[in-house]
């Protein structure tokens, strides 16, 4: 396959992802099906329970198996289980299908990037990594801003089916899988006949780095803990700031000869097509931005970027307890900058890693992020039961900003373009 035609159905595949159709409504479905905040913190904590112990594993057989093969794997589960999320109504079905919705990811974990990154070595073009991977995330969030309004309107109806529709496009992507070739990279990488031995010295190989320990701790650790905790609880903090706020908004058409036309009112009484509006304008924004990731690595900079953003986010998510308002832009700003910073900490860590076993280590980065995840959550579903979820997430800012300031006095988690590379 050339590499225009490999690009272009990496691309096809990231635009059925599908992700924004449930997303806008993903834990008010979990809390009409009666559960808490606390039942809600436990079956994420159990999905990163199952990602801390199945990334390594998933990652040895993505290496061994291949990367379409495991990618395969992991939507037939994704895709299964958004099916039987939509027909349940227990804590304990719900339970178990996180479990498999995490395997699902953990098939997929890493290896996207592997395949990327291996197809574009084989042409020596590695370096196009940050652009192509940016331009896929992009049309990923392009086509997941229809599938927020889309999802956000089926809500409205039944909370169910924002997940049936999201399986059937993700189905779509298994035909899209299928075709696929393997990098010739990873073929000759004899990562098919690894053994375990040798994939986890690979692994502590990569990880004892000294400025890819720092980075590993500055990004999966401290940055993707807080910004998933803005991710669970986006859609109560917006509830409620908006609640608090009573906004209403109708949309007029001058109509010659009598009163305007109404034609939309939008107010605090539909909040489910609000936040599908709200996802959708996160979407857009973060769509253009990877867009140009390529751009901003080259006249931003990683450094500029990884000291930047995770300061200002966690300013933001800490000045929300005392403006509360301040939330809408703290979540719009959070989750806005959470892919761009994936892509770009995707080109980092790809740079400083070999083929072999390459799979392998990027779960075990996961990993990492996943481990540190669960006392995140458990704390903060404790929080927010107890006072609210915005108390929650303004606590984790406070971390963020500490956290960050700490790492970078102790030691910049970026090299200079000037260092040396694996």
């Amino acid at each position: 396959m050339s590499h225009s035609g490999a690009v272009f159905k990496y691309y096809l595949y990231k635009a059925t992802e599908a992700v924004e159709f449930y997303r806008p409504i993903m834990y008010l479905y979990l809390l009409s099906q009666g559960l808490s905040f606390t039942h809600i913190v436990i079956i994420e904590a159990l999905y990163n329970l199952t990602t801390v112990l199945g990334e390594l594993p998933t990652g040895y057989v993505c290496d061994r198996i291949g990367r379409r093969n495991s990618l395969l794997v992991g939507s037939t589960l994704i895709t299964a289980t958004l099916v039987g999320i939509a027909l349940a109504s227990s804590f304990l079905a719900f339970a178990l299908l996180f479990i498999c919705w995490s395997l699902g990811y953990n098939f997929r974990s890493g290896t996207e990037d592997a395949w990327v990154y291996e197809t574009l070595t084989d042409v020596s073009a590695s370096d196009e990594f940050t652009r192509v991977r940016g331009r896929g995330q992009s049309i990923a969030l392009t086509a997941g801003v229809g599938a927020s309004l889309v999802g956000g309107y089926l809500g409205g109806f039944d909370l169910a089916y924002p997940f049936l529709a999201a399986a059937l496009f993700t189905g779509v992507g298994l035909v899209v899988i299928v075709t696929l070739d393997e990098p010739t990279t990873y073929e000759e990488s004899e990562s098919s006949e690894m053994s375990l031995r040798e994939a986890w010295n690979v692994v502590t190989q990569a990880v004892s780095q000294r400025r890819l320990r720092s980075f590993i701790v500055y990004y999966f650790v401290l940055f993707s803990a807080v910004t998933y905790l803005v991710f669970i609880f986006l859609q109560p903090v917006f509830e409620s700031v908006l609640t608090g706020l009573n906004l209403s908004l109708t949309l007029s058409v001058p109509v010659p000869g009598q009163e305007n036309l109404h034609i939309l009112t939008i107010s605090t009484d539909n909040v489910e097509t609000l936040l599908g509006v709200y996802y959708a304008a996160i979407n857009l924004v973060s769509a253009a931005i990877s867009y140009r990731i390529g751009f901003i690595r080259e006249r931003v900079g990683l450094r500029r970027w990884f000291v930047v953003i995770p300061l200002l986010v966690g300013t933001l998510l800490t000045a929300m307890v005392f403006v509360p308002s301040i939330a809408l832009v703290a979540l719009f700003v959070g989750w806005t900058c959470v892919e761009p910073t994936r892509v770009l900490a995707g080109q980092y860590v790809n740079d400083r890693i070999e083929t072999l076993g390459r799979a392998t280590v990027l779960s075990a980065m996961a990993m990492v992020s996943a481990v540190t995840v669960i006392p995140f959550q458990l704390g903060s579903g404790v929080i927010s039961d107890a006072v609210s979820p915005l108390i929650a997430l303004s606590a984790a800012g406070v971390i963020l900003v500490v956290g960050s300031v700490v790492i970078l006095l102790w030691e910049s988690p970026i090299e200079n373009p000037s260092e040396s590379r694996v």
